[in-house]
């Protein structure tokens, strides 16, 4: 300071000219229906659905327990798996003709790969700040279209899945403590005609597919031949494509077989 020069005041940028204010959340009440603070009013919100919805599906699944069905097993070919009910429209999509079979990649991947990756671009392509749906017709007609082809898909799939034959197929069964001895000749030519699949490595039976083979005692070896040659019930003929020879050691196999299961029982 000099005389009769005045007072001079020297700041430091480092200290703040105004105090510390609170972490007071911003007044949104002008733009009402636009925008509103994402702590804690929007994560609240989300916090409150989620748990309606978590608590309703806890009491859906008391009230209606889910069903259970045979061990897994993965050497059972004729096990047609169905996946749960959030993957169901995707299942029933690749039954037509042009999304299965040599299409399947179409089905399975191009399809669906097109339908996210719309609802991916809808926030790029609409990004006006309207909220309400009529204002913002992208995004909305998106939206809808996805909800309408996953309901359609989904109702599609339950309606014409065959439940009773998946009932079946699944149930649990008590296993006959029997032990299949796979280096038998018998068992070979099965597993060399393809009886296996429909009839289980375990000569048990694959519902809907084919019946038990250890469940008759009745039949001869003369029977299974007969039924091998010309078919029976759902089981077309022509089948067996092996020898005479062939047809007969099958046949006495599955005799000894039934004997066997006779005698555990």
């Amino acid at each position: 300071m000099h005389r009769g020069k005045g007072m001079k005041f020297v700041g430091d940028s480092r200290v703040p000219a105004e105090g510390r204010k609170p972490n007071i959340p911003k007044d949104y009440s002008e733009y009402p229906g636009k925008t509103e603070a994402f702590w804690p009013n929007f994560l609240l919100k989300e916090w409150l659905v989620g748990a309606v919805f978590l608590i309703g599906f806890l009491c859906l699944t008391v009230a209606h327990e889910p069903p259970l069905e045979r061990i897994a097993d993965p050497t059972d070919t004729a096990y047609i798996p169905v996946p749960d009910w959030y993957f169901l429209f995707l299942y029933e999509l690749l039954k037509y003709q042009y999304a299965a079979g040599p299409y399947t990649v179409i089905g399975a991947m191009v399809m669906p790969g097109i339908a996210f990756g719309a609802l991916l671009l809808a926030p790029f392509l609409d990004r006006g700040p309207e909220r309400r749906p009529h204002k913002r017709p992208l995004a909305t007609g998106f939206m809808l279209l996805a909800i309408a082809s996953t309901f359609f898909l989904t109702w599609q799939s339950v309606e014409s899945h065959d439940w009773e034959a998946a009932a079946e197929q699944g149930a649990i069964r008590e296993e006959l403590a029997i032990e299949i001895d796979e280096t038998a000749q018998g068992y070979e030519i099965l597993q060399a005609q393809t009886c296996l699949s429909c009839h289980g490595n375990d000569l048990q039976g694959a519902p809907p597919l084919g019946p038990s083979l250890l469940d008759n005692p009745d039949y001869t070896a003369e029977d299974y031949m007969k039924i091998a040659v010309e078919g029976i019930g759902g089981m077309p003929g022509d089948v067996f494509k092996g020898t005479d020879e062939e047809l007969e050691i099958l046949g006495q196999y599955l005799v000894e077989m039934n004997e066997k299961v006779a005698e555990l029982e």
